[in-house]
């Protein structure tokens, strides 16, 4: 492949007279280490590793990087620079060191090295020829005295005045005689019968597009071939041209194995050279054997094609006579068709006149009769039209109705659901009332227990009658004061009647009403029946253990007042204390339980 040289320092003459020079070879290989992937679908990018690289080496560059191997454990790049001093320099930059990809938490190390040219040595000719057992040192071309070239441009070993694509075996021998006296050279190309001869094609191009050439250098002497083998190891053949740029091409350099310019080869060559040329002599006096023939066959044929011409003018002539002919009895009968049918039109041409007349008589009379039967159904779709505007009046006075029922229903909703809110906060209101008047009816009880019995009952009577008038004021019993005041003021057994009674009618209120919002509720929401019968279910429960409680409490406290009526003084007073700690522990108990009452409702 060749590459443009910028820096021509440390290159060699070669032969300036065709502007040939040998510059050494400055490679190294680069491997870098990788990580192991651990997440799927990610990869590392070959070219960003070659971008870190160049990155590192700077201020030098590469005049070539490129990627030898690639597996997932390195990748190997092969890196050229322009002269073999800057390779230590480049080594000291990469040896060792790390690379941090993005993306990646673990760096890649890089190892480098100097690049080992492979390239044969003197162990190496020496071995092969000491070993070859069909070679004889003493005979040219079976010894170690011929350099085998590849990879040499057609260009620059073409002569000035000649095709750039035929290279000279002067000029190749005139190029390499700077190592020595040569006896032979040989370029394989320029010999037409090779290909035949090996099987093998010479002509081969480079990644560049240019045309290279393989040659054999044949030395007189072996210091001749050993001089030009070490002068060409680890060096790359370059071509300056007139106006200073320089191109420089890797060439191919080992000793000749095969006997490539041993005589046995050039006189096995030159014969079958001969029997190249003289089977090419035959081929070429075949084809002028076949030429000649061919010409003949042509002449015969283009005889023959002549007299098939003639023989088809000759029948095209005939054919045209008959057409004239049968144009002639086909034109007569032609007319004769023409009368016939202009007659057969004028018949036709009537017939259709009354048809045609028919036909319009006909569509009169059905236009007639659809136009009635448009008129019929018009009418009928008239009378749909109104029968149907009056259904819809109908429909929409029984519509109307019915959202005027809907409404009435809902209002009537409304306010029985009013109504039982009203009850519900009374009801709320008169548990307050009795918490909270038996508190004070409590508290009152323990603060008399000092007073004298007197004093005591007028107290009890006060509280019995404000229980009193709070259950006549909340339930809508029609009890006047006064009369409350003089049944309570008579006698306990009274005022437990009247409250008794009271708490009956209450009942009897409370039980006709639920009773009506029931039906009313069944007969317009069937859904909530089994919510509002539980709701029932638990009043009812809390109104008897509140009433329950009341009637115990109240009971309790006339037997008590009756047991200090008839006690002594001390023992009142003992009493009394007991009975106003146990008042207070059990209005405790009492404010507890309804205060866990209400938490539940």
């Amino acid at each position: 492949m060749a590459s443009i040289v910028n820096d021509t320092a440390e290159a060699l003459d070669l032969c300036p007279e065709y502007h040939l020079y040998l510059k050494p070879i400055a490679k190294m290989t680069i491997s870098v280490a990788l990580p192991h992937l651990k997440l799927p679908g990610k990869s590392i990018s070959n070219w960003e590793v070659m971008e870190r690289l160049k990155s590192m080496v700077q201020p030098e560059q590469f005049s070539s990087l490129r990627i030898s191997k690639s597996t997932m454990d390195f990748i190997r790049f092969e890196g050229e620079v322009e002269n073999r001093s800057v390779v230590k320099r480049i080594l000291s930059k990469l040896e060792g060191k790390s690379i941090k990809l993005s993306g990646f938490t673990d760096i890649l190390k890089v190892r480098s090295a100097e690049n080992k040219v492979d390239f044969p040595t003197r162990h190496d000719w020496d071995s092969f020829f000491r070993d070859a057992k069909d070679m004889n040192e003493t005979v040219p071309g079976e010894r170690p005295d011929t350099v085998h070239l590849e990879g040499l441009p057609c260009k620059w070993f073409a002569p000035k005045d000649a095709s750039p694509d035929r290279p000279s075996e002067a000029v190749l021998k005139t190029v390499f005689e700077q190592f020595g006296k040569i006896r032979n050279v040989d370029i394989p190309m320029l010999d037409p019968y090779r290909e035949e001869m090996t099987g093998k094609n010479f002509n081969t191009f480079s990644f560049g597009g240019h045309l290279n050439f393989e040659g054999y250098v044949q030395y007189q002497d072996h210091t001749g071939f050993v001089k030009a083998v070490d002068s060409l190891r680890g060096m790359k053949l370059m071509f300056k041209g007139d106006d200073g740029k320089a191109v420089a091409c890797n060439i191919k350099v080992t000793f000749d194995t095969t006997k490539h310019l041993s005589e046995s080869s050039l006189k096995k060559r030159q014969q079958e050279r001969l029997k190249l040329q003289e089977l090419e002599r035959q081929r070429e006096e075949h084809k002028r054997r076949e030429k000649e023939e061919e010409e003949r066959n042509k002449e015969e044929e283009r005889k023959q094609h002549q007299q098939e011409e003639e023989e088809k003018e000759r029948r095209r002539e005939e054919k045209r006579r008959k057409r004239e002919q049968k144009l002639k009895e086909r034109e007569e009968k032609k007319n004769m068709k023409k009368m016939k049918k202009h007659q057969e039109e004028e018949q036709k041409k009537l017939h259709l006149k009354i048809a045609l007349e028919e036909r319009k008589l006909l569509l009169a009379q059905r236009n007639l009769g659809s136009i009635r039967l448009i008129a019929e159904l018009l009418s009928r779709a008239k009378t749909l039209k109104q029968q149907q505007a009056e259904r819809q009046k109908v429909e929409l006075v029984r519509l109307q109705q019915l959202e005027e029922r809907r409404r009435l229903q809902e209002e009537e909703l409304r306010r029985v659901e009013g109504e039982k809110a009203r009850t519900l906060e009374l009801q709320r209101k008169e548990r307050e009332l009795r918490d909270r008047l038996l508190v004070n009816l409590l508290k009152k009880s323990t603060n008399a227990d000092a007073q004298d019995p007197k004093t005591r009952e007028d107290a009890s009577i006060d509280v019995d009658l404000q229980v009193c008038e709070v259950r006549t004021h909340v339930n809508g019993v029609t009890l006047k004061a006064d009369a409350i005041k003089m049944g309570c003021h008579d006698d306990e057994p009274k005022r437990q009647e009247i409250e008794v009674k009271g708490d009956d009618q209450d009942g009897d209120k409370r039980s006709t009403e639920r009773s009506k919002r029931e039906r009313r509720r069944n007969s317009r929401r069937r859904s909530r029946e089994h919510r509002s019968r539980r709701r029932s279910r638990s009043r009812s429960r809390s109104r008897q253990r509140r009433s329950s409680s009341c009637r115990r409490s109240s009971s309790r406290m006339r037997h008590a007042r009756g047991r200090r009526n008839r006690a002594s003084p001390e023992r009142r007073r003992k009493y009394s204390h007991s009975q106003s700690s146990s008042s207070r522990s059990s209005s405790r108990g009492h404010r507890r339980h309804s205060h866990q009452r209400s938490r539940r409702h």
